[in-house]
Parts: structure tokens; C-alpha cells; sequence
């Protein structure tokens, strides 16, 4: 007959067995499907109501560059700047869905922004603080005035130099003058030629110093106090409220020229400036973000295939966008690619050492996201991801991403095939503006910029964009884009106000985006998954450890059992 002990080890090895199956293949299998469930947006499901109205609002820091030697610059001196801030807003996210796919595989919405001041935590710091800035929105058209004058006269010297080459007398001319280059007598000719040839270039040059066309430039000159409020140097003294905001108002009851130049200011169709009711014009950073967004998008639902949730599918009923520049043939080339998520959540399931896309609408590019390592964050585990070398410090054609060089600034501080140098990326085609972006106090950026400017602190740790991700459930704990928006100052032909100054990359604000998840929903987030693991793993590891002790003690008894003597009978007389 079969010993007790036997049974009970056989039991203890099975128990041993089953937890070994359940935790290392049922139960993740299980959460894998429970997640996969809670991710996949359906309408009316709870996720549908977070990805409607997100949990928490996100937090939205900026941080100001002050110029504490406005005046100086002006005659030609380095900027010096100060960092004031943090300000810090709430930013409250609301889609408004206009309808699902079919086959419930894509959604499309709008985005509500709305940004309310939080005075708490930018104590010390209120939005009535004044500031000393670059006038983002004069030194931005006056740039661009420049550029367009530059293209024109470019334009026609290209076509007249075109057309000259191909007329036949020009080009026989041309080789005779070559030929008889320092042979007497016919050096007379040959001088007389090079000088018909410079008075063509006289006349080009001063076609193109001349103030011609619409709006010239020395009328532009003569009507920038009636323009920009008769300003004295290239900065202004504003409040953080206007600035961010409310907005700095200009083009106050203009006449005559003044009042073409602000038309042509208002057709631009920059989303930082607004018309307000009494017909002037407001600049201010992020206005145009406090209300419903006009960009629709349609992302994945996650239906058929969860690691595709909130994956950016169409932006404006178009796959890619038309901002940078395309390949030779019309092709489509990876700066134009739309990847990734919008940063408010991530897809589930991530693994170490892979990567994932962000879509940034602000800066109209996709921007690639490494694992670092493993993180807790108040006890709940996740994954490190930051942003790479190929963000803005790569770019160019040497890294293949050429597409990213624009060109679109005359007589700035870049390399001689048109792109930046390194840490610094051209958003003109974005924002229709002169506007550069780079990492929070150019951090990583070239020398090139870096040495032009006092007062920058780079750090890593304060300015490297970063997100702790929940890796299973593809949610954000803390982390954010950390962003810098500078524009070149330099000197403008015949533009009286910006005669002494000195090339620079000038920084004007810094952003940070993003979110900490709060007490509430970490309290919520370990009530429904976190709790949930911890257990299954007790149960996992306890039918392990259980079984198998309890299989050791029983095989150890009937060992001891078997090796004792067995007493001995004695007959009966």
C-alpha cells in the first residue's frame, strides 16, 4: 500500500506545478486580455470617458528669458538673460468626437484646450511680472519682409543670368573676351566688357537695396512707429500675461502705408497673432492653443490590434504632412511622416529596449523615444524613455534627414548647405514664422549659438525631455516635451532700429508639457492593476514555494520512516 507521504509530496509537486503554469503563462495571458480589453476604446466603455475627458489635467510649465541688457544689445553687445518662472498652468484636454470608423477601428476628433493659472505652485511668480523680450512679432516680420525681398531680386538675377547664357551673341562674346584676356591691344575691349558686366551687378544691387515693390523698405522703416508702437529698441516691456496670453497689442489705428503693412501682418495667417475687436492686432505665444483646435485627427481605437491604441492615423484627412521637404521625385520623406501618439498615452505592452513615436502638432514633427531603464514611480513600475541624437542634434544630410533643412533664413548663423548646426531646427514652414527651436537652454546645441548668449545654464536632468510609462498599460506617470523657442536677432538692411546689432540665436521662452500622475490616480491605478499583480504574483510564487515545501517534508518523513528498524516480534510460548 502507498504511503500517506507519497500522496501528499505527489499533491505538493502537482500544486507546485500548477503555480508554475498559472504564473508564468495563465495569469499573464490573463492580465494581457484584461488590458488589451481596458485600452480598446469602444464607445461608452470607461476608456472611451478617459480618452474623452482626460483623468487629470496635464501640467504646463513655461519659463521666460528676461534680457537684463536690452539696451547694449542694441548697440551691438552679447545678450545677457535671466530664467524667471517656473508659470504654471493647468491644462485641461477635452476631444470632441465627430465620429467612429465602419469597422470601429478609428476614431476622429477636435481637441479642446483650456489653461487656467496655478498660482500655488508658481509662488513666487504671477502673470502681472514684467518682462523684458525680443518683440517675437516685429522681429518675425521684419525677417520675413527681408526673405521675400531677398527671393524676389534673387529670382530675377537667376532668370536674367539664365536668359543671357542661353543667347548665342552673349556666349561668343563671352569666349572672345576669354581669349584675348591680357593680350594687347585688345585689353581696352576686355575692360570695357567686365565693365558693362559690373554695371548690370550695380544695377541689380541697387535694385535690390532699393526699396521696391508693395511695401519698400524705406517705407517699412518710416512706418514702424505707427506699426509697433513707436518702439525704441528691438525688445519690449510687457507683463507674463500679455506675453503668454492676453496678448501685446500693435497695429493701433494705422494709416496709409501702416495700415497696408498690418493687412499684409493680419492675411499672414500666424497663429500667434489675432485681430481684436477694435480692429488692432494682439501677439501672444499660446492664445492660439486656449479654445477648440481646427486640426481633426484620427487615431487607432486599438480594435484588432491594442498595441495600435491612439496611434495618429490621419491629421486633416491626410496621412503626412506638407511642411518639410519632400524628396526630388514628390516622394515623401520621413520629416513628413506622421508617427506615434499624441503624448497623452502610449500603447500597452511595451518591452525593454524598444522605441516608440510622439507626434507633436506644436513643432509639426514626430520625434522618436529610446528606453533607458526601469523606474518606480510611488510604487508603481515602469520604463524610462527619452529622446535620442536624431531629435536636433543629427540633422543634416550625413544622417540622412536632410529634409529637416529648410532654409528659409538669409544671413543667419548656419552651415553652408542651408541647415543649422547642431541642437537647432528651423520651424519657419511650421509656424510661418522665423521661429528656432532647440532643447531648454540650448542644451546640446552648437558653440556657434551657445557663445552668443549669457546666462544659459544647461543641465540634463532639468532639460532633457522624458516619460515614465507604465510599460503593461501603456500610461504615463510623469515626464514631458521640454522645449526652447528662440529667433535669430540680426541686422536688416536699411531698417534703422537693427543697424548696430549683432547675429545671435536669441531665446525668448521655454516650455515644459506634461504630466505627474496624482495621489488620486495612483491610489486608483494600484487598486485596479497594481494590487491586482501583486496578488496573482503571491499566488504564483506561494503555489511554488508551497507546494514544493510541502513535497520536500513529506518525502523527507517517509525517507526517515522507511530508514527506522522495525521492532521485532516476539513468538508466543
Amino acid at each position: 500500500m502507498i504511503h500517506w507521504s507519497l500522496i501528499v509530496s505527489f499533491m505538493g509537486v502537482l500544486v507546485a506545478a500548477l503555480g508554475a503554469y498559472c504564473g508564468w503563462f495563465l495569469f499573464p495571458n490573463m492580465v494581457d486580455k484584461k488590458v488589451e480589453e481596458s485600452v480598446i476604446i469602444a464607445d461608452g466603455s470607461e476608456q472611451y470617458k478617459r480618452f474623452v475627458q482626460l483623468p487629470q489635467p496635464l501640467t504646463f510649465k513655461v519659463y521666460i528669458f528676461n534680457v537684463t541688457n536690452a539696451q547694449r544689445i542694441q548697440q551691438g553687445a552679447i545678450p545677457i538673460v535671466e530664467e524667471i518662472g517656473p508659470y504654471v498652468y493647468r491644462q485641461y484636454r477635452r476631444k470632441k468626437v465627430k465620429h467612429f470608423s465602419r469597422d470601429g477601428s478609428k476614431i476622429s476628433y477636435v481637441q479642446d484646450q483650456h489653461f487656467e493659472f496655478d498660482e500655488e505652485a508658481s509662488a513666487p511668480y504671477t502673470q502681472s511680472d514684467r518682462i523684458v523680450v525680443l518683440n517675437m512679432h516685429m522681429n518675425a516680420f521684419l525677417q520675413v519682409f527681408e526673405r521675400e525681398i531677398t527671393d524676389i531680386f534673387q529670382g530675377f538675377a537667376n532668370r536674367l543670368n539664365h536668359r543671357l547664357n542661353r543667347t548665342p551673341g552673349v556666349r561668343v562674346l563671352k569666349r572672345l573676351m576669354d581669349r584675348i584676356r591680357g593680350k594687347q591691344p585688345y585689353n581696352w575691349l576686355h575692360n570695357i566688357f567686365i565693365e558693362l558686366i559690373n554695371q548690370v551687378k550695380s544695377v541689380l544691387t541697387i535694385a535690390e537695396n532699393d526699396p521696391g515693390l508693395a511695401l519698400l523698405l524705406v517705407h517699412l522703416n518710416a512706418n514702424l512707429k505707427a506699426v509697433f508702437n513707436d518702439p525704441k529698441s528691438m525688445f519690449l516691456d510687457t507683463t507674463v500675461r500679455e506675453f503668454l496670453f492676453d496678448g501685446v497689442r500693435f497695429c493701433i489705428n494705422p494709416n496709409g502705408i501702416a495700415k497696408a503693412i498690418c493687412n499684409q501682418i493680419k492675411e499672414g495667417g500666424s497663429k500667434t497673432i489675432r485681430e481684436l475687436s477694435d480692429g488692432s492686432l494682439a501677439f501672444s505665444f499660446f492664445n492660439h492653443k486656449n479654445g477648440t483646435g481646427k486640426e481633426v485627427y484620427e487615431v487607432h481605437t486599438g480594435k484588432g490590434d491594442a498595441q495600435r491604441v491612439l496611434e495618429i492615423q490621419k491629421l486633416d484627412d491626410s496621412h503626412n504632412l506638407q511642411v518639410w521637404l519632400n524628396g526630388s521625385e514628390g516622394e515623401t520623406s520621413m520629416c513628413n511622416q506622421i508617427n506615434g501618439t499624441d503624448a497623452s498615452s502610449y500603447p500597452p505592452f511595451r518591452k525593454r529596449g524598444d522605441s516608440m513615436y510622439i507626434f507633436s502638432a506644436d513643432i509639426c514633427r514626430s520625434v522618436e523615444l529610446f528606453y533607458q531603464s526601469d523606474i518606480q514611480y510611488q510604487g508603481i513600475p515602469g520604463f524610462r524613455y527619452s529622446i535620442g541624437e536624431n531629435f536636433i542634434n543629427d540633422i543634416g544630410p550625413e544622417h540622412d534627414n536632410e529634409c529637416f533643412c529648410v532654409d528659409k533664413l538669409a544671413n543667419v548663423i548656419k552651415r553652408k548647405n542651408g541647415c543649422l548646426y547642431a541642437g537647432a531646427l528651423d520651424l519657419t514652414t511650421c509656424l510661418d514664422a522665423p521661429v528656432i527651436l532647440t532643447l531648454p537652454h540650448m542644451l546640446g546645441a552648437s558653440n556657434e549659438y551657445t557663445k552668443m548668449i549669457r546666462g544659459l545654464r544647461p543641465d540634463a536632468k532639468k532639460h532633457q525631455t522624458f516619460v515614465d510609462v507604465q510599460h503593461l498599460t501603456g500610461t504615463p506617470l510623469q515626464g514631458g516635451k521640454r522645449v526652447q523657442f528662440n529667433m535669430f536677432l540680426k541686422s536688416i538692411n536699411r531698417i534703422a532700429i537693427t543697424e548696430n546689432l549683432t547675429t545671435v540665436l536669441m531665446p525668448a521662452i521655454w516650455v515644459e508639457e506634461g504630466i505627474q500622475l496624482n495621489s488620486e490616480m495612483v491610489a486608483f491605478f494600484k487598486k485596479k492593476l497594481i494590487n491586482s499583480l501583486k496578488t496573482l504574483n503571491i499566488i504564483h510564487w506561494a503555489s511554488i514555494c508551497g507546494g514544493i515545501g510541502v513535497a520536500a517534508i513529506c518525502l523527507i518523513y517517509y525517507v526517515i520512516q522507511r530508514r527506522k528498524p522495525v521492532a521485532e516480534v516476539a513468538p508466543l510460548k
